[in-house]
């Protein structure tokens, strides 16, 4: 799909704020509301918009803990990849996981209510994981930034 200027102010729009109405988001493009719903929905439909989301914050809820997760595989181990991926797929506590290079093999996100439960994670779910030859641990003390706005020349 070949994105001109309109489309590219829309998802950065959207980007900033999802719950925008169509009739603000057409105002803000200079577009009429009809048109502004009709790219939106192409956006959509092309895969370029994924979905929307709720943003939350995780200390209201009593999940004050956010670590990164530094995790070396045992490659000698039979589909070591594939069979860590489907394991932490079913572990909640981890939000994200990327598969890296460098010091790692794979970096984990993982959001806690607090270390006694961060602790049983890592003693009795991540190291428990065969395929799993090392683990580091990053706590996060604070967050500075935190954009959901991708680094594209929007305008």
């Amino acid at each position: 799909m070949k994105l001109d200027s309109i489309d590219l102010k829309i998802i950065k729009l959207l980007q900033q704020n999802s719950k925008i109405t169509n009739l603000d988001l057409s105002k803000r493009i200079g577009l009429s509301p009809a048109p502004t719903l009709e790219r939106v929905k192409k956006l959509e439909q092309s895969g370029i918009i994924q979905s929307y989301h709720a943003k939350v914050d995780s200390s209201k809820l009593g999940l004050n803990v956010s670590t990164f997760v530094l995790v070396s595989l045992a490659w000698q181990k039979e589909n070591a990849l594939d069979n860590f991926v489907e394991k932490i797929k079913a572990i909640d506590e981890v939000t994200e996981c990327y598969i890296i290079t460098g010091d790692g093999d794979a970096l984990l996100r993982i959001i806690c209510s607090d270390i006694p439960a961060y602790e049983q994670l890592l003693f009795k779910k991540l190291s428990q994981i065969e395929e799993v030859e090392r683990l580091r641990t990053l706590m996060t003390l604070s967050k500075v930034k935190k954009s959901k706005v991708l680094p594209y020349p929007y305008e």
